[in-house]
């Protein structure tokens, strides 16, 4: 009889949400079956008054995002070798069901293929799904689990088999289009990514635009992005397609300045490696309904 699979969480946090956190952790807690275990990573503050079992890893300075997940995947073993699968959720999040960890189980046993699993996020006040935290164009339906080309950052599961094949997270990202760049890049590899409804991490409804850094992050990222994934030729189609996108959304002229300033910058500063994507992995994008041209 085969093992169960092992499962690890990594929270990173700010420090600032204390009492969501505990809810979070206590969540992880009621899972059904074997423990998951659990690293939360301080970014920039010590973090105490855990409960007992849970590591965490203090950093004198905010890594970002893709950075800090980074440092809590170390946590677990080189590529997180030490378990088979880490969930990465949240701070401010919270496992509405406890059978989540057995679903994630469940699915990576029963498709070895799979690389990647990404939760549906739903409002704890009002059980909404935004028409954004669904990673595919056809979004209009959030409870139809799919195949998909992206992920959610801070409610998904990878199989840590991926880390030691195509790498970890691009830290140098900080905040914005770090998922993508993993998923694309798993997906390369031969990885499949599954969007599942019924894997559900309850979160409070926000706008990503709260972020200062936001306008400026996400556009020099998707540049980045481009520049490190895509084969030259559909490099100009997929930032023109995004420029396009972005003066039709009309932000205002603060928010836009700001996105033209990370789109120069995008292209006058380092990216990281470039290991364009095969034809034959844009081709798998088209098939999946997300060409890596939008």
């Amino acid at each position: 009889m085969t093992a169960p699979l092992r499962l690890g969480a990594v929270i990173i946090t700010m420090g600032n949400r204390p009492d969501e956190l505990k809810a979070l952790l206590d969540s992880v807690a009621r899972q059904e079956g074997d423990p998951v275990e659990v690293v939360v990573v301080g970014q920039g503050v010590r973090v105490t008054g855990l409960p007992e079992g849970v590591r965490t890893v203090d950093l004198p300075e905010n890594l970002g995002i893709p950075g800090g997940r980074n440092v809590g995947i170390e946590a677990f073993g080189p590529g997180g070798s030490d378990v088979d699968v880490l969930l990465f959720l949240d701070d401010d999040g919270l496992l509405e069901r406890t059978d989540t960890a057995e679903l994630c189980r469940q699915a990576f046993t029963e498709d070895p293929r799979l690389g990647i699993v990404s939760f549906r996020i739903a409002d704890p006040q009002t059980g909404e799904t935004q028409r954004r935290h669904v990673p595919r164009l056809r979004a209009s339906d959030p409870m139809r689990s799919s195949r998909v080309t992206t992920f959610l950052g801070g409610a998904n599961a990878v199989r840590t088999t991926v880390f030691g094949q195509v790498g970890a997270l691009p830290g140098e990202f900080f905040y914005a289009h770090e998922e993508t760049d993993l998923a694309w890049r798993a997906l390369d590899a031969g990885w499949l990514i599954d969007y599942r409804a019924d894997m559900v991490l309850l979160h409070p409804k926000t706008a990503p635009s709260r972020h200062a850094v936001y306008h400026r992050m996400v556009a020099r990222n998707r540049v980045w992005l481009a520049r490190r994934n895509l084969p030259a030729p559909l490099v100009p189609v997929y930032l023109g397609v995004w420029l396009l996108l972005t003066l039709l959304r009309r932000p205002s002229g603060p928010a836009l300045k700001a996105w033209f300033g990370g789109f120069r910058e995008g292209w006058t500063t380092p990216c990281g490696p470039r290991r364009p994507m095969r034809w034959r992995t844009v081709w798998r994008l088209t098939r999946l309904g997300r060409p890596p041209v939008i």
